[in-house]
């Protein structure tokens, strides 16, 4: 019985409903990079990834991938994901953009 019950406090206590809300809120951006960043991932990526969760594509706030695999797959797009060129998002933006997800990374959101 005593097993039943610590169970079903784990099972109870991993079944959020929270899981998209911000626990420490919303990041604190660093810099006029990462402020542009952001605009730059409402414009293209925050459809799919929505505030770097799980959307329509995987969230990216867990996932560990370096700057350098982060533009790889910004570029030539993997899976689902859509390539985004030069044309459509200059070096400048990637950046920002790249810096930006690392930010949403290390707040927790």
């Amino acid at each position: 019985m005593r097993w039943l019950t610590i169970g079903t406090l784990l099972v109870l206590g991993c079944g959020t409903a929270r899981r998209s809300e911000p626990l420490v809120g919303p990041p604190q951006l660093a810099s006029a990079e990462e402020r542009h960043g952001q605009r730059v991932f409402m414009q293209l990526c925050n459809q799919c990834h929505p505030g770097g969760d799980a959307g329509l594509a995987p969230p990216l706030n867990n996932k560990p991938a370096p700057a350098g695999v982060i533009k790889l797959q910004v570029r030539k797009g993997l899976g689902r994901m859509p390539a985004f060129p030069e044309s459509q998002l200059d070096g400048r933006s990637l950046d920002d953009l790249v810096s930006y997800v690392l930010r949403l990374r290390h707040t927790g959101r």
